[in-house]
């Protein structure tokens, strides 16, 4: 097994719109921001191991989402893609982050498609992927099973402790980053899975809609993603590039949990987008 580098990132809580989030923050004076997009089921601690290819290129600004990580899920009504881009929106502005790089991965492809839509002028650039947002629904394993069960009270019974700890431990292993591990699971514990599940339940209406919005979205578009991903198969990423008109696509040689199973490979290329690559997709 490699051993890899990964950085501290010291987290702090904030006040936006009614809701207490959860957050990193470089403070970096730059005219460069980057805001990236917790997935799920994990915590902006997610991104330890590219942390430090990106720190360097300005501020940067990590967020677990409403409804997700360990930020507050009271307002269910956020817990939905189109929600989540206008929040977003709203965040920037309060946060004075201007127009940044959104890094938005697995959950955060859709939330930072329907900013992109809505708010074009608050968006540089899209680093996305593993998201389940094509249509029709492309989903596998234990994705496929919550967003079709019945309700949330079938989520409510899982042993969401368990389920976590055996879904994350390839990313992050109890045995070799304890605390990682319990971050991550701790987030979706004592009923918070079952909440969080809300915002993938969206899909079957949201997805629809968001396809036709693709199209119009003019903003350079990175897709990154594991080509070996069981939860979000690779269709969906494809699905992206071929109605996104202005992007470039990625596959990674890893499973769902790209950012940390191919860290070295994403860091690298979210490094070279951020820094001006991202001018390519501009000009396609």
């Amino acid at each position: 097994m490699t051993v890899q580098q990964t950085a501290a990132i010291t987290t702090y809580f904030r006040v936006v719109d009614g809701v207490r989030v959860r957050y990193a923050d470089t403070r970096t004076d730059s005219n460069t921001t980057v805001l990236m997009l917790a997935p799920w089921p994990e915590t902006l601690l997610a991104f330890r191991r590219i942390w430090n290819r990106v720190t360097p290129l300005g501020r940067v600004v990590a967020i677990d989402m409403p409804g997700f990580g360990h930020s507050d899920q009271h307002r269910t009504e956020l817990i939905a893609p189109d929600a989540m881009g206008d929040f977003l929106s709203r965040l920037i502005d309060e946060w004075g982050l201007g127009a940044p790089h959104i890094v938005g991965p697995d959950v955060g492809t859709a939330a930072a498609l329907f900013l992109a839509a809505s708010a074009p002028d608050r968006v540089t650039s899209l680093t996305i992927g593993g998201g389940a947002v094509g249509h029709p629904i492309d989903a596998g394993g234990a994705l496929k099973d919550v967003i079709e069960a019945p309700d949330l009270d079938v989520v409510r019974g899982l042993d969401a402790r368990t389920n976590i700890g055996y879904a994350v431990a390839s990313a992050a292993s109890a045995d070799t980053e304890p605390e990682i591990h319990e971050d991550f699971v701790s987030a979706y514990d004592l009923g918070r899975f079952a909440e969080s599940a809300r915002f993938v339940r969206h899909y079957p209406e949201q997805n629809p809609i968001l396809r036709s919005l693709l199209p119009t979205i003019t903003t350079p578009t990175q897709i990154m993603a594991g080509k070996h991903d069981d939860l979000v198969p690779w269709s969906n990423n494809q699905y992206l590039a071929d109605n996104l008109p202005h992007s470039e696509i990625h596959p990674l040689d890893a499973g769902h949990f790209a950012w940390e199973e191919a860290s070295e490979e994403y860091g690298r290329l979210l490094a070279d987008w951020i820094s001006g690559g991202y001018r390519r997709a501009e000009r396609g």
